[in-house]
């Protein structure tokens, strides 16, 4: 495994996304447990993408421009979705709703933020094989080890911002004002993303 790797894979991970933002999100709203369970959900997010990449589905991706487009919409709209959610909840800053929900669907969501975002396949489809020797034996054993480890770094990096956002939780919801700008700066950062995501 090279430092390249490594080093491109932890910049990919640490880069503000979406499932930054979920995570930082469930931290602020609900706590550490939220917060490790959402990163949790971001990570498994990972593996539709990978099981394309194997299987071939992200080639299709690659090559069929309608395929990348209705996939990309549909990121477009749940991003826009969370976005609407988040400026609705007037109690606490929180993703969808304002009770605690069950971590099943914490995690459900955080697998449909990574699920819904087309990058990740683009991720393995053109940065992944790169370090996968072709047409050898044991290249796909070599895969899945690489993307094991992108796996581990994403859960490991999302739980650390999690985390952050959890200490701060208190003083937070001590102060409304402050709560509320920052449910307004997340719900824009998810308009932001969906923009992006739509001008690719």
């Amino acid at each position: 495994m090279s430092i390249a790797f490594l080093l491109t894979t932890l910049a990919v991970v640490a880069t503000p996304g979406t499932g930054v933002v979920y995570t930082l999100a469930a931290g602020l709203s609900h706590g550490r447990r939220a917060s490790i369970v959402a990163a949790l959900g971001c990570t498994l997010g990972v593996v539709p993408h990978l099981v394309a990449s194997i299987t071939g589905l992200a080639a299709l991706l690659h090559t069929s421009a309608v395929a990348f487009e209705v996939l990309k919409y549909l990121g477009v709209g749940y991003l826009l979705y969370m976005a609407w959610a988040t400026l609705r909840d007037k109690d606490a800053l929180t993703v969808q709703e304002a009770e605690p929900r069950t971590p099943a669907r914490v995690i459900a969501s955080g697998v449909l933020v990574n699920l819904l975002n087309p990058k990740l396949t683009m991720f393995f489809v053109a940065f992944l094989p790169q370090f996968v020797p072709a047409g050898e034996p044991g290249s796909l054993g070599t895969m899945l080890e690489l993307s094991a480890v992108f796996m581990v770094l994403t859960f490991l990096v999302f739980v650390l911002y999690g985390l952050c956002a959890a200490a701060v939780r208190d003083q937070v919801l001590a102060r409304p004002r402050v709560m509320t700008g920052i449910r307004r700066v997340f719900a824009a950062s998810f308009v932001a993303l969906s923009a992006r995501l739509a001008a690719a």
